[in-house]
């Protein structure tokens, strides 16, 4: 039985109703105006070759959490079974279905948080989380989240920013976390993911260090690479 979760809207072909624009607060609507030119340097610098390589492993029935403007959207495979960006602000989710509409791709835009998806117990080939798990408020649930959704043997591929093991930087990481907060829209610039991943059901296979190049000190410590749930 599908369990009963928040499912506010579903959009086929880009297509995102000026009602749910008006969901946003002005500094969301102002953020997601903002998301691209800010990682517009870090994109070039290194993070959209990461984002390709990365993507170039989904695989079956693909989930997106938390899809933003759509910086992914260009680098899936053109062979998937399906793809579902979902994303649950609405200002981002404007601008994600526009971008669907430019890159002529097939895809679904779903208005659903990481923590509550509408999709019954193992029936996802992959999962995507590209800076997602640093935004949200409680990780755990959402990594038990991905878990449940994912088939045995299905895939979690990630590229998230990290707490720095520099000792100087992690103490900037934590100085900076409110301001961070508020201004980048919850995200946890000192969060150690890689300790919470590890500490879920899933069981990582390959994962990598990187900076972000081009991107301020505090978010450029970045882990990527992939984690499965057991067969």
């Amino acid at each position: 039985m599908l369990p009963t979760r928040r499912t506010v809207e579903f959009v086929s072909s880009g297509a995102v109703s000026g009602a749910a624009v008006k969901g946003s607060d002005p500094w969301a609507r102002v953020f997601a105006a903002l998301y691209d030119p800010l990682l517009w340097m870090g994109e070039r610098a290194g993070m959209g070759a990461r984002r390709r390589d990365l993507l170039s492993r989904a695989r079956g029935r693909t989930v997106e959490l938390g899809s933003g403007t759509g910086l992914n959207v260009g680098y899936y495979p053109d062979d998937l079974e399906e793809l579902i960006l979902t994303e649950p602000e609405a200002a981002m989710r404007t601008r994600l279905a526009r971008k669907l509409r430019r890159s002529g791709r097939r895809a679904r835009v779903l208005d659903a948080s990481a923590e509550q998806l509408p999709f019954e117990d193992e029936t996802v080939d992959t999962v995507v989380s590209t800076l997602v798990l640093c935004t949200v408020d409680h990780p755990e649930p959402v990594l038990r989240e991905i878990g449940r959704v994912l088939r045995p043997g299905g895939q979690l591929l990630f590229i998230e920013h990290v707490r720095s093991e520099s000792p100087r930087l992690a103490q900037w990481q934590d100085r900076l976390a409110g301001p961070w907060r508020r201004f980048a829209e919850g995200c946890h610039c000192n969060r150690a993911t890689l300790e919470l991943i590890q500490g879920s059901e899933l069981k990582l296979e390959d994962v990598q260090e990187a900076s972000w190049r081009g991107e301020p000190p505090i978010i450029r410590p970045l882990i990527l690479g992939v984690a499965t749930k057991n067969t």
